[in-house]
């Protein structure tokens, strides 16, 4: 009389169907193991970030009074609409700006060579390690009265361009400031471009021009509009150029929202303005979600080529 061994208990069921569950298990431990080394960041965020930023919008909601009043009064005051609207206008132009500027900088870039590459990211860099306000207060002796440029238009007979104090002066000086943010990930997203599709485009008969709208500027999309994003979004809130360039006759948002919390102490109002800034951002960063789609404008250009 024979007997058939006993087969082997099996742990729990994989997490994946068709896993074995020698190899489930493990995977279980690293992902619980990830969820911990995430938590002191994850609480970081919401003791620091979230926490003053949910006090901030349910301040905009029940102070004085529960309701819209503050809403109601940013967009009745006659002010209000009108600087977040200049501030939207000056985003918005500095970003195109920074794009016109950065991206034949970017491409120069994925097209030189190694020790070229090194020094124009150096130069792209070397803005990080000067201070903010240092760069601010250049500018601010270059836009003055009898400044650099001043003095350098007055050699064509123009006379008395001065920017201090302008919403174009704050414009100048924002885009230099902002355009390191936008050439690195344009570059990003260049370097990753095979440009042996150019020449396929140029073999079957299309010309260097069709070829680079038709193939390699949809497959630049996401870069573009990654790097436009930020410096849209990074300008929105920009308070030390405008702070120290501009005038309280041209101000942007950030410098009502400092003059509302320091000298007219008008805090629900303040978050009023805010919380407007920041669904103004959270349609930005959905806008970006939905266009920003790598695989979608690889498939699209080689479609067309």
């Amino acid at each position: 009389m024979t007997t058939t061994p006993a087969e082997p208990v099996t742990p729990a069921g994989p997490t994946v169907p068709g896993e074995p569950a020698a190899v489930a298990e493990p995977r279980r431990r690293r992902r619980a193991a990830a969820g911990w080394v995430l938590l002191p960041a994850v609480a970081v965020l919401l003791v620091f970030f979230f926490y003053p930023l949910a006090t901030i919008v349910w301040s905009s909601f029940t102070e004085p009074t529960v309701g819209l009043a503050n809403y109601t009064a940013l967009f009745t005051d006659g002010v209000s609409v009108t600087v977040l609207l200049r501030t939207l206008r000056t985003a918005l132009i500095v970003a195109l700006v920074a794009l016109v500027v950065a991206y034949p900088y970017a491409y120069a870039m994925t097209r030189v060579s190694r020790r070229t590459r090194a020094v124009l990211t150096v130069l792209v860099l070397l803005p990080f390690w000067t201070s903010v306000m240092a760069r601010n207060f250049a500018w601010y002796l270059l836009e003055q009265r009898d400044g650099l440029i001043d003095r350098f238009f007055s050699l064509f007979g123009i006379d008395g361009v001065v920017l201090l104090g302008s919403v174009t002066g704050v414009t100048v000086a924002m885009v230099q400031v902002m355009l390191p943010f936008m050439v690195l990930p344009l570059y990003s997203n260049l370097s990753s471009i095979d440009l042996r599709l150019m020449d396929a485009a140029t073999s079957l008969g299309a010309s260097r021009p069709k070829a680079f709208a038709r193939v390699y500027l949809p497959l630049s999309l996401p870069g573009v509009v990654s790097g436009f994003s930020l410096v849209f979004i990074v300008t929105l809130g920009f308070f030390v150029t405008p702070a120290l360039l501009g005038t309280p006759q041209q101000s942007l948002v950030s410098q009502v929202i400092e003059t509302r919390v320091g000298d007219l102490l008008d805090f629900p109002g303040a978050g009023a303005m805010g919380s407007v800034l920041l669904a103004v951002t959270l349609v930005v960063l959905f806008a970006v979600s939905r266009i920003a789609k790598p695989t979608a404008a690889l498939n699209q250009a080689v479609d067309r080529a």
